[in-house]
């Protein structure tokens, strides 16, 4: 294949200057230089405390063989490996700041579906998604023609079935995610750490799954979710009683099991995981509330749960990470229980709601969500409102807005930890 491309380097420069002191203020000078570069992170060598920056991107090619192309502003190591089902490739790198528009590494070609972004504070993903099996018949670091940057080349190209099988087969990688643990117990009461009311508050998305995208100013649901969930745990906190935690206190890909392990391993009492998608139907606004079920309430919960449960294969992760079913008499009765709990959450929201919130008609709806899958652990979705309604996606970046939501966010938490503790739940 041809060169594609050709791009400038680019750099920075600081220049700085120090001026004449008095040898009176000399010792001073040093000392508060000494103390203020003690403060500072040690990195190990060959480390760097700056993340890589990608600052542009491109790709070319067709339904038989596609090249992408993204410049950094440094050398990197890579590692790259196949997921079936569907086929994806994926592309881990170091720690890495995404710069160029997402335009200019739009799906073509083979790939119908490019996603990058942040793993967790040390790695980053690109994650491509292909309408066929392929392979990458080059994944190079190569430096550019300055010799300022270096890029990232993979020429991707088709093969038969069998060939993918053989890939996945013979490739030496293992999920760097923590396996989920099998739902294999029902926690005893004496797992309780003390008379708390522990609730798990999940920001929905992150890192590289940025969620849904806002049609007017493109605002990114992962820093909409996140952004309240800061609000509303600091509010929740200052209720007596009360012990609020985030799932990811930052811009960090978490899976759908991890995000119930977290809420289990911390004992929650209660999950509230936050969301704010789109819709198709831009006229649609308004709150929503969702507890699990294994069948919907409704077409649109159906369609917004397939959605949201495919968080893991936007980033790549292998579904088999997934907790097994455990057919237990005991934890069916568990879930069961759980299950009612959660729906009593539900709608101490929506009344709490009513009046002050724009909700959306039948505003208490339930679908299968692997994030309320905890057995033990009442967990309710709650969509804040819909990005793609420009009046909701107003109301959700403002801060009097976030503030009064999470008030009665926290007074229907209360309410339903009143009666759940005075009825012996």
């Amino acid at each position: 294949m041809r060169k594609i491309f050709s791009c400038e380097g680019w750099g920075m420069r600081r220049a700085g200057r120090i001026g004449r002191f008095g040898r009176q203020h000399l010792s001073f000078v040093l000392s508060l230089l000494f103390f203020a570069f003690a403060s500072f992170p040690v990195v190990a060598e060959g480390e760097t405390s700056e993340p890589l920056l990608a600052y542009g991107a491109r790709i070319a090619g067709d339904n038989a063989r596609t090249r992408i192309v993204v410049d950094f502003d440094r050398e990197l190591k890579i590692s790259v490996h196949y997921v079936a089902d569907p086929v994806r490739v994926i592309v881990d790198l170091p720690r890495t700041a995404f710069g160029f528009a997402a335009d200019d590494l739009a799906p073509r070609g083979l790939f119908t579906d490019i996603r990058y972004g942040a793993m967790d504070e040390h790695s980053a993903r690109i994650v491509l998604t292909a309408s066929r099996p392929v392979r990458l018949a080059m994944a190079e670091v190569q430096p550019d023609e300055t010799g300022k940057g270096y890029r990232l080349v993979l020429d991707a190209e088709t093969v038969t079935d069998a060939g993918f099988g053989q890939l996945l087969k013979t490739q030496d990688w293992q999920d760097t995610l923590p396996a989920a643990e099998a739902e294999t117990a029902v926690p005893s009461t004496a797992e309780a750490q003390d008379s708390r009311f522990v609730i798990a508050v999940d920001a929905g998305h992150g890192g590289i799954d940025t969620g849904a995208v806002g049609s007017d100013s493109k605002t990114e649901e992962k820093n909409v979710t996140l952004s309240f969930a800061r609000i509303f745990v600091e509010r929740l906190n200052r209720e007596p009683g009360i012990e609020a935690f985030l799932t990811r206190d930052k811009d960090e890909f978490l899976s759908l099991s991890e995000r119930v392990q977290i809420a289990r391993g911390r004992h929650a009492n209660l999950l509230i995981s936050l969301h704010a998608d789109t819709l198709r139907q831009r006229n649609i606004r308004g709150a929503t509330v969702y507890t699990i079920s294994d069948t919907a309430s409704d077409s649109l919960a159906a369609d917004l749960a397939k959605r949201e449960n495919l968080s893991d294969e936007i980033a790549g992760v292998a579904l088999s990470n997934e907790p097994a079913a455990v057919a237990d008499i005991l934890l069916d009765l568990t879930r069961r229980e759980t299950q009612a709990f959660s729906i009593a959450m539900a709608r101490a929201v929506v009344s709490s709601f009513e009046g002050q919130v724009s909700l959306i008609n039948n505003p208490h709806r339930y679908a299968g969500f692997r994030v309320l899958q905890a057995p033990d652990v009442p967990s309710i979705l709650l969509e804040l409102g819909f990005l793609s309604n420009l009046e909701d996606e107003k109301l959700l970046v403002d801060e009097k807005w976030r503030e009064k939501v999470a008030d009665l966010l926290a007074a229907a938490a209360m309410r339903y930890r009143e009666r759940t503790v005075s009825g012996g739940g």
